[in-house]
């Protein structure tokens, strides 16, 4: 409810954001380095160790380089990686049997993480479309997007990441009753502890182009993904979602992408009060690069805008391609 204020003079806005330390004590939601997460392209094909062209600044991990970004994440006091992976084509195939190898790419660094920075939450994606051929999160036979065969192969997926040792599983795919499908597997397999960020509300968006180029998806992609990701111009569908995925046993919900989508993430949190976050994904990341390359728009200020504005839609956090910079541009206040 919006307060009844007394007229000008008796009321003056301008009073509380005289100085700096007035500003301070005024200011109704902050930013912290807690709230980020931080998602890393991960690889082991020769030669795909290199910066992704249409994402300044981020760059394809071999394992070694994981463990290194995991490293500099715990000490800058980040408290999250989400690991995405970009396989070798030679493994892509259309029954996406690579996506539960116990030995992908996926799997061993989780391990290795766990292994030499344990302190760190690794947090993964499930879906098949790093591993599909046909470069879609589910399988395809005769041009349609099979749902529960593809639940499934997730469900293998989601024991093999937690066999791993990872602390979140993040089903991205979208397909109907995969989270009540890998909350009965987890529990079934004694994996009871590890948690579900479910991409409750991932819309059908414009906005992901430079993550497809990042995980190889691009060119293997045949079709759309409309009959399994959701209407931009849905809303209420956004909160039934959400509601199917908390019952069926999600800890966490997400929606995707961001900015563009914050009335959505007001009303999740509004309507549940769980967990919610959002993925400030590639090309909301290309886009404010590309213009601070071209000295347009400042790096730090609209990184940390952009940020905030998260937090004000009602979101405990956010995964984010600037958290590194960001933790070290508020460290540094």
């Amino acid at each position: 409810m919006t307060p009844i204020l007394p007229p000008f003079p008796t009321t003056r806005m301008r009073r509380l954001r005289r100085t700096s330390a007035l500003r301070d004590l005024a200011q109704e939601y902050r930013l912290s380095v807690k709230d980020l997460i931080w998602p890393i392209f991960i690889t082991d094909v020769p030669g795909a160790d290199v910066e992704v062209s249409s994402m300044p600044g981020v760059f394809r991990r071999t394992l070694d380089g994981a463990i290194a970004a995991a490293e500099e994440a715990a000490s800058l006091g980040i408290p999250a990686l989400c690991l995405f992976p970009f396989t070798d084509p030679s493994v892509k195939t259309v029954a996406c049997q690579e996506a539960w190898n116990p030995d992908n790419i996926t799997n061993r660094v989780i391990r290795a993480i766990k292994e030499r920075v344990p302190e760190i939450a690794i947090m993964t994606d499930i879906a098949l479309d790093p591993y599909n051929a046909n470069g879609h999160d589910g399988l395809v036979r005769d041009g349609i997007i099979l749902n529960d065969e593809t639940v499934e192969c997730l469900v293998k997926m989601a024991i093999a990441q937690a066999d791993a040792g990872a602390d979140i599983l993040g089903p991205s795919d979208m397909m109907d009753g995969r989270i009540g499908a890998m909350r009965t597997a987890l529990e079934a397999q004694g994996h009871g502890q590890v948690s579900i960020l479910s991409y409750s509300a991932k819309y059908a968006s414009g906005f992901y182009s430079p993550f497809r180029d990042a995980v190889g998806a691009s060119g293997a992609l045949k079709g759309d993904k409309k009959t399994y990701q959701m209407d931009p111009g849905n809303s209420e569908e956004a909160l039934r979602l959400v509601a199917r995925d908390l019952h069926e046993g999600a800890d966490m919900v997400m929606v995707k992408p961001g900015m563009p989508y914050l009335d959505i993430c007001r009303r999740v949190k509004d309507a549940f009060g769980v967990p919610t976050y959002a993925y400030q994904v590639s090309g909301e990341y290309a886009m404010a690069m590309a213009a601070v390359q071209n000295g347009w728009l400042d790096h730090e200020k609209v990184m940390l805008e952009s940020l905030m504005a998260f937090r004000r839609s009602g979101c405990d956090g956010v995964l984010t391609y600037f958290a590194p910079a960001a933790a070290r541009a508020l460290a540094a206040g």
